[in-house]
């Protein structure tokens, strides 16, 4: 029986605009080519994704009074997202992230605008109390800034974290030791332990490391290898699919990878069981040309397993 309790999220809601050149960009000029428009955000996507998958979510976050902010909601609301608790700031652009691709498809240039953000204060969390004290569990990542994961780890013992990149990685890594959760990727895991990876030795050294910090689970993502898991019990286990044969889009297997280990603590799955649909819910993830598969479910996930287990 699925739980009715609820997850609460607290990160940034994005608009991310993409555009891809059909030829080499000149910087100087304008470049034919194609737009793609979505709604984006790590912590959001993971809610979005678990949302899909049937739990309930509770979002925490800040969106301007312009038409972002209005996209944001209607679409994260559209996904079972309850967005009734997020702050809106007139006169501030929502958050927003633009990339711009080469005709090959690589990065030639990015903006990013989070200006916004820093509305989302500890004064903030502090007015939705309520909602962070009823949530099962709470997830977020460091966008939200060093004050508030300090004020959340102050208050709540069932932190969640996403640590989303090298780079958020090195803001949180002194607080590590205090998230009940954490689901890093190979590299998130040597920068936040101190250890240098170069083997499944050295990987599990270092997450052992985070595990005698404090933390209680430590789940390392390691794309089409499946993923590591430690806890404070003494258990480790790895788990992987045969991988698929084609890939269309791995930016958002992480934030399936996550939603789906939330909602396997929700609703008490076995760790052997947990592990093996986070990694069916990250193969979703990659087969669909959005960040968020909009199909992604436990029968989809079911179906994946069925044909990929080893």
């Amino acid at each position: 029986m699925k739980n009715s309790g609820y997850i609460a999220g607290i990160g940034a809601a994005n608009v991310d605009i993409n555009g891809h050149s059909n030829a080499p960009v000149n910087y100087h000029d304008s470049n034919p080519g194609y737009m793609h428009v979505s709604v984006g955000g790590v912590t959001r996507n993971i809610l979005e994704n678990y949302a899909r998958l049937g739990g309930n979510a509770v979002l925490l976050s800040v969106v301007g009074d312009d038409i972002y902010g209005h996209k944001i909601l209607s679409e994260s609301e559209k996904a079972g997202i309850d967005v009734s608790h997020v702050l809106t700031v007139r006169n501030t652009v929502s958050s927003t992230y633009m990339s711009i691709l080469d005709s090959n498809g690589d990065l030639a240039l990015s903006l990013s605008d989070m200006n916004i953000m820093k509305n989302l204060s500890v004064d903030y969390l502090r007015e939705n109390e309520d909602i962070l004290r009823n949530a099962s569990l709470i997830v977020t990542d460091p966008s939200v800034g060093i004050e508030v994961i300090g004020y959340l780890l102050d208050n709540y013992d069932n932190v969640c974290l996403d640590p989303v990149s090298v780079a958020y990685a090195k803001t949180v890594k002194d607080y590590i030791g205090r998230v009940m959760m954490c689901k890093p990727n190979a590299m998130e895991c040597g920068l936040l332990s101190d250890t240098e990876i170069t083997d499944s030795e050295s990987l599990e050294r270092a997450a052992e490391v985070l595990i005698n910090r404090g933390m209680k689970e430590v789940y390392v993502s390691l794309g089409k290898d499946g993923c590591l898991y430690l806890d404070r019990e003494g258990n480790k286990m790895y788990s992987h699919l045969l991988p698929l044969d084609e890939v269309v889009n791995v930016t958002g297997a992480g934030d399936a990878f996550m939603a789906m280990i939330l909602y396997a603590k929700m609703n008490q799955f076995t760790v052997e069981k947990a592990l093996e649909y986070a990694c069916g819910a990250g193969m979703a993830a990659v087969m669909s040309e959005d960040t968020i598969n909009r199909n992604i479910s436990l029968e989809l996930i079911e179906e994946i397993l069925k044909e990929r287990r080893v």
